[in-house]
Formats: C-alpha cells, sequence, structure tokens
C-alpha cells in the first residue's frame, strides 16, 4: 500500500510542475512582429506595434524568471497586436486609395463640367 501511495504522490508533484514552453514560439511572435513591419505597422498602427514589442520583450523577462505560463499568454497578445497592426495597415492603405481615386474622379468631374458646361450631369 505504501509504495503506491509514494507513486501517486510522485505523480501528482510531476503534474503539478511547469513544463517549460517551446522556445519556437518566441520566433514566431517576431516573425509576426516582421510581417507587421512590412505591412506598414510603424506608420500605420503605431500602438499596436509598441504593445507586440512590449509584450514580447515581457514573455522573454517572464521566462528568465520561469514564470511560464504568463510568458506564453504575452507571446499569443503580442501575436494578436501584430496581426491587428497588420489589419489596420491594410484597411489604412485601402482608406487611402479609396480617398485618391474619389479625389481623381472629382477632378475628372470637374473637367467634363469645364469641357461640356452645364450638359454634363
Amino acid at each position: 500500500m505504501k509504495p503506491i501511495l509514494i507513486a501517486l504522490i510522485c505523480l501528482a508533484l510531476a503534474a503539478c510542475t511547469t513544463v517549460r514552453p517551446d522556445p519556437g514560439m518566441f520566433e514566431i511572435a517576431e516573425q509576426a512582429i516582421t510581417a507587421a513591419e512590412a505591412a506598414g505597422g510603424d506608420e500605420f498602427a503605431p500602438v499596436e506595434m509598441r504593445f507586440a514589442r512590449e509584450k514580447l520583450e515581457s514573455a522573454k523577462k517572464g521566462m528568465d524568471k520561469e514564470k511560464y505560463q504568463v510568458s506564453m499568454y504575452l507571446v499569443e497578445e503580442s501575436e494578436i497586436n501584430s496581426e491587428l497592426a497588420i489589419e489596420k495597415s491594410r484597411t489604412a492603405k485601402s482608406r487611402r486609395r479609396v480617398n485618391e481615386l474619389r479625389k481623381s474622379n472629382e477632378e475628372l468631374v470637374e473637367r467634363m463640367r469645364a469641357t461640356f458646361g452645364s450638359e454634363f450631369k
């Protein structure tokens, strides 16, 4: 009975230990930040880029202090902030292009009115 009890206690203790996460998770977060930079995140989503970098840095510090769960959470948040920066950049670029096209259309309409007068509607 005693060996079974000792084995159960050892198993319970082993289940409570924290497993060091895969260091590759930092590479994925860094790649996400790089992709956000390439998408124009620093210009169009500077707050999200700053959050992504800060959270990744905090996650690295947490790993040094063996706070693995918190580090994994921060790495995920960093990736999410990077993805948000990418999407905000795409939206801003699309909005910029729409405004350029709208302006171009307005100029065309003005030229047509100048050429055809009141006949152009």
